[in-house]
Formats: structure tokens, C-alpha cells, sequence
């Protein structure tokens, strides 16, 4: 059998990472059966995506990019979709690889499914219930669009078939009969190679940052919906300053340049007392090794996060969501991460119930056992076969 050819599309940072758990994959089982072409979008342009980048994390570098930068969703959406149909027509791929729920998802669903070739969509299922969210009309779309769709959770395993999709249906598998897979997560297979590969590049981090494990909070605010609500940002870092001094431990926090600019304009004066504060160290953005770094040594970690939800999981840390909902309800089932919104009393109590807890929290295996990449190519080419 003839190789076959796997079009893997990304947009942003995350995307990468995700993508370097399959990349890793076929060149460590199935090197002799697929061929892989990376395409990046370009929606986020990141000075990160250098080649150090590439290096440190063993990452494969694009053999595209389209360089769409930032634009208003419809704009934006558009300039990938017309350079993903040129992609798409010279390389003929076999499937078409997309991860979670960005732009370049939407596109890359959209194009792909037009010029009928096989969508592979990883991250499937998830649902946050919140249609205002991009993000969610991305997924929703993007599933209903795939060939093969890979759930990372029994939550989002059932979401889809709530909304049709058919366990029980035999292949031949196509866009009109859509095979629906439980698998475990990606980003479970990443972050124990990664935290090993942490421990040995970064550990020297916490000693310059002057940090003990352990012992200090971990801070990530990026979401338009803090970010650009003047009354949720200072709710939120209001509290989490107090919080850091009545608790005499460290905050953390690596902030979003869209966080920085918006507090620069219209918190000055609570930014100078973060800034001066003894407690609170705001850092610029880290790299993705860092920040696995630091998620993997503090003590707590609170963020809006998606993906740093799932890593405090993988390393078995409280977390608290700064959110009304998330796609991630097997973590707030479980009682290791707390949606507290920006309100004020439910980060405090929260905050204050996870730092004094009298038992032991768990963190069962909701994310497979680490070889979930292996397991969604050994099914992509038994639908190729």
C-alpha cells in the first residue's frame, strides 16, 4: 500500500501543539504509511511561531502558510477558505485533519467538505451550550461537517448523539455516514511528553522567578469576555490581589497583551497597584514549555482558559474558572474546577475551599491513556483502506 497523504490545517499556537502529538505519532509508528502536510492559516500571527519554537518542542514546521492575520470573523474566514481551496486542489489529500473550534476549524470544515474530501475532526463533541460564543457555532459546524469525528470525553461523546450522529454506523464511512469515536484527548499525550521535556529545559524558571513549587497561584486571563468588560476585569484582579496578600502566596500571571492593553487604558491606577504589589507578579506571555512549567509546579490555577482547564487536570491541580460555563463539564463534575464567573464571593469561597481542603481531591483518567494520537491514525487509515 502506497502512502497517504494526511493535510493537517492550524491557525494559532495551541494548534501546533495539538498537531505535534499527531506529527509525532507518524514519525514514530507510521512513517511508512502517511505523509503528512502541515498548513497554518496565519489567523494568529505569533512572534512564538519561530524557529526556536519548532526546535524546542520537536514540532513539524508548516509546508504552508497562508498568512491571513487577524480581520472581523467573516473576513477573516474567507481569505482562508479561498487559500485552503488552492491548497486543497494541488495536494489532493486523502483526509483533512482540524482541531477544536477556531476560524481556521470553520474554514478548513467548510472548504474541505465542498471539494468532498474526508473531514477528521479532533476535538469533537464539545459544547459549551453558549451560541454566542464563536467558538461554539465553530464546533457545532465543523462536526457536522466531518467523516470522522474523535471525542475526547464521554460528555462530548454523548453531545453528539444527541444531535444524531450514530455509534452504531459500519463503514463505509462519509460525510452522510459520520463514524463517532470516544478516544481521550490529544493534549493528555502531549503533556507527558512535554512536562518531561519541561523538566529538563525550564526548570531553572521557578529559581529565577524567585518561586518555590508548590507555593505560589497561576494567573491566565485572555477572553474578550474579561478582557473587554471594564467592571469583569477589575472584579477579578481586584480579588485576586486581595486574595495574594491575605494569603501571603504568589499570583503568577503570564497576561494576554489584550489583557495588559485594556488594563493599561482603563485600570492604570489598579494596574500600578498589581505592579507594586508583593504578592501579584504579572509576567509577559510563555512560552508553551513555561507555561507547562508552571502549571505543573504551582498550587492552584485560575484562568478562562479552555486548554489550561484540562491541563490542571493532567497534573492534578484545582482550578477555577473564570467563566459561567464550560465545554470541559466533566472537570466541574468531578469537583476539581469551579466556575466562578467574576464574581467576587465565588472566587473568594472557592479559592479558600481549595487552599483548606480536609480531603483529598481526585482526578480520575477522563483523558485516555496517553496514546490517543495512535489511535485515531490506525482509524484514519482504516477509513482510507
Amino acid at each position: 500500500m502506497s502512502k497517504i497523504k494526511l493535510l493537517n490545517i492550524v491557525g494559532a499556537r495551541p494548534q501546533f501543539v495539538k498537531a505535534s502529538a499527531i506529527s509525532r505519532a507518524i514519525r514514530l509508528h507510521f512513517a511508512d504509511k502517511i505523509n503528512e502536510v502541515l498548513v497554518h492559516t496565519g489567523q494568529h500571527y505569533d512572534k512564538e511561531l519561530s524557529e526556536i519554537f519548532f526546535n524546542e518542542l520537536e514540532i513539524h514546521p508548516p509546508d504552508y502558510n497562508l498568512a491571513v492575520g487577524s480581520a472581523l470573523h467573516g473576513k477573516q474566514t474567507s481569505k482562508m477558505i479561498t487559500g485552503l481551496e488552492d491548497v486543497l486542489l494541488k495536494e489532493k489529500p486523502d483526509c483533512v485533519m482540524l482541531y477544536g473550534d477556531t476560524n481556521s476549524t470553520l474554514a478548513g470544515a467548510i472548504a474541505a467538505s465542498k471539494l468532498h474530501f474526508p473531514v477528521v475532526h479532533i476535538e469533537a463533541g464539545l459544547r459549551s451550550f453558549n451560541k454566542r460564543m464563536p467558538e461554539e457555532l465553530n464546533r457545532i459546524i465543523s462536526d457536522h461537517s466531518s467523516t470522522l469525528l474523535f471525542a475526547p470525553t464521554n460528555a462530548a461523546f454523548k453531545n453528539l448523539m444527541n444531535e444524531g450522529f450514530k455509534p452504531e454506523n459500519t463503514p463505509p464511512y462519509d460525510i452522510d455516514n459520520p463514524k463517532i469515536y470516544l478516544t481521550g484527548d490529544i493534549m493528555y499525550d502531549n503533556s507527558i511528553f512535554f512536562a518531561e521535556l519541561a523538566e529538563k529545559k525550564k526548570a531553572s524558571m521557578l529559581e529565577q522567578m524567585s518561586l518555590e513549587r508548590e507555593k505560589f497561584i497561576l494567573v491566565t486571563i485572555h477572553r474578550d469576555i474579561n478582557t473587554d468588560s471594564v467592571e469583569r476585569l477589575e472584579d477579578i484582579l481586584t480579588t485576586l490581589k486581595t486574595l495574594s496578600e491575605e494569603n501571603s502566596i504568589p499570583f503568577v500571571m503570564p497576561l494576554h497583551p489584550r489583557t495588559i492593553k485594556s488594563l493599561k487604558a482603563n485600570h492604570q491606577t489598579l494596574y500600578d497597584e498589581l505592579g507594586s504589589c508583593g504578592f501579584t507578579k504579572i509576567i509577559s506571555p510563555v512560552s508553551y514549555l513555561e507555561m507547562i512549567m508552571l502549571e505543573k509546579t504551582c498550587r492552584m490555577i485560575i484562568t478562562d482558559s479552555g486548554g489550561v482547564q484540562k491541563e490542571s487536570h493532567f497534573f492534578c491541580k484545582p482550578c477555577l474558572v473564570l467563566r459561567k460555563e464550560t465545554e470541559w463539564t466533566e472537570l466541574v463534575t468531578n469537583g476539581t474546577a469551579k466556575l466562578v464567573d467574576a464574581d467576587p464571593s465565588l472566587i473568594r469561597n472557592e479559592f479558600v475551599r481549595f487552599m483548606h481542603a480536609d480531603t483529598e481531591l481526585r482526578y480520575p483518567g477522563f483523558y485516555g491513556n496517553g496514546r490517543t494520537a495512535e489511535y485515531i491514525l490506525q482509524e484514519i487509515l482504516l477509513m482510507v483502506e
